[in-house]
């Protein structure tokens, strides 16, 4: 079956200008245009459509889509099976929070009682889980199952006060490597106050800290695209400075 630019916009639920645009940067090509100059789509772009859809509803950006579906070793099926586990784990983190909101309100009405280390378990499983998704093959086979286990389970076992100052030191590295990085030199005294940032960040998630961990963990921020993006949305450009920075801390 095919369908019009208007028919797959109704059908799928986007605007015939956000097909317009995938069509323009390549994601969505429609295969032919009719006598009268309209696009018209088959069963393959319809197909497409739906992985980009599931993409950008996981959060990913046009680019990455565009690099992933483009890949020589593109999987529909597989890509599907991702899908579904993520989209699992999303329902899983919701169904969690909600019945932490539930508790919480009866807690408040006096029906329950409700410990402080309760009301943060939702939110910590949804860090363990977020960097399980994003980094969890990387660190297991560069450090092991039992490394990354110890990891999670310091993360579980946060307490309320810990998990708050987490968050706090979070955003006080990521503005002081964003100043570092705009002044431009690793070894600046900002620099390397970030890295000292970095280290007790660390710490957080590690049993035990070492400096050659700390400097190979730089270089993957650097050679793997997922945790440069990381470090790239407070500086393009970020994850190289903040190695380099390293090594003169781990020095």
């Amino acid at each position: 079956m095919e369908y019009t630019i208007n028919k797959l916009a109704k059908l799928a639920g986007v605007s015939t200008r956000t097909l317009r645009w995938y069509d323009q940067c390549g994601l969505l090509k429609p295969p032919r245009t009719s006598s009268n100059g309209y696009r018209v789509y088959g069963q393959a772009e319809v197909d497409r459509l739906q992985q980009i859809m599931f993409y950008r509803e996981l959060g990913l950006e046009l680019s990455e889509i565009g690099r992933i579906m483009s890949a020589s070793g593109f999987n529909g099926l597989a890509a599907l099976q991702g899908h579904h586990a993520a989209l699992c784990s999303r329902r899983e983190q919701l169904d969690r929070l909600i019945d932490n909101v539930e508790k919480s309100i009866r807690t408040m009405k006096g029906e329950t009682a409700m410990s402080n280390q309760e009301k943060f378990e939702g939110f910590k499983k949804k860090l363990i889980d977020d960097n399980e998704a994003a980094f969890g093959d990387e660190v297991r086979s560069k450090y092991g199952d039992e490394a990354a286990d110890r990891s999670n389970a310091k993360v579980s076992g946060m307490t309320e006060a810990q998990h708050a100052e987490l968050e706090a030191l979070t955003q006080e590295l990521n503005e002081a490597l964003k100043a570092a990085f705009a002044q431009g030199d690793p070894q600046s005294e900002l620099a390397q106050k970030a890295c000292g940032l970095h280290k007790r960040w660390l710490c957080y998630f590690w049993d035990e800290y070492s400096k050659e961990a700390h400097m190979g963990l730089a270089q993957m921020y650097v050679d793997d695209p997922r945790f440069s993006a990381h470090y790239d949305e407070i500086a393009p450009g970020c994850a190289i400075f903040l190695r380099d920075a390293l090594q003169v801390y781990c020095s």
